[in-house]
């Protein structure tokens, strides 16, 4: 047998310890010196953070891969996690938590990223794809504002397509499709901190 294990950077120990933690992750070992470390294990998934002084979380380009058959069970998990040790589900800033989606950008399969208090994306993708292609220009543009917000962390750009691309939908567009595009331009303006046009959105929603 032979298996991988990540080994990601983090700026606070006891942050790290706490925040995987409350995602269901056991310590199988700590120590601060000579260098600070931690192993996790839970379940089939192994992770170890290494301390590193003065460390910048927000130029992290760390990032690991996390395969798992259903996405939508194992967010519900650290969602939960998530909201007990923060008192909410944090989708801004760090750390935060992005929701399950199809991915244009993994052969259209369902993913969500994590992003840990030191920067680390976790990228969590279901094994199989079981999502058609899209077939009108408004959810070809979730698709799109999907990989630019929640692969890449571009939510301004993502909301700048999505918008424009909603504003530009006719009747003969698909309720389905409307109904997926402004449920994530109102996430994407929450996660921007614009909670007033989240909720005229939301709005429109409630009418559509």
């Amino acid at each position: 047998m032979a298996r991988t294990v990540p080994l990601l950077p983090c700026g606070d120990l006891d942050e790290a310890v706490r925040f995987y933690g409350s995602l269901g992750f056991e310590v199988t070992s700590q120590q601060y010196r000579p260098s600070p470390h931690a192993a996790f294990r839970r379940g089939d998934l192994g992770l170890h953070v290494y301390g590193m002084p003065d460390w910048d979380p927000e130029q992290s380009h760390s990032s690991c891969l996390v395969l798992v058959d259903d996405t939508e069970a194992l967010w519900r998990e650290w969602a939960d996690g998530l909201r007990g040790l923060y008192g909410r589900i944090p989708v801004a800033g760090l750390p935060r938590i992005t929701r399950p989606r199809h991915r244009a950008n993994a052969a259209g399969r369902s993913g969500f990223s994590l992003v840990d208090p030191s920067g680390n994306w976790i990228r969590v993708y279901g094994e199989v794809s079981d999502t058609p292609a899209a077939t009108t220009p408004l959810a070809r543009a979730v698709e799109n504002a999907v990989v630019l917000a929640d692969s890449r962390g571009d939510e301004a750009q993502a909301l700048k397509v999505l918008a424009g691309a909603e504003r530009r939908a006719d009747e003969s567009t698909p309720r389905k499709d409307r109904v997926a595009a402004l449920a994530l331009v109102a996430e994407l303006q929450q996660r921007l901190g614009d909670d007033a046009a989240a909720a005229v959105t939301r709005g429109r929603l409630a009418q559509l």
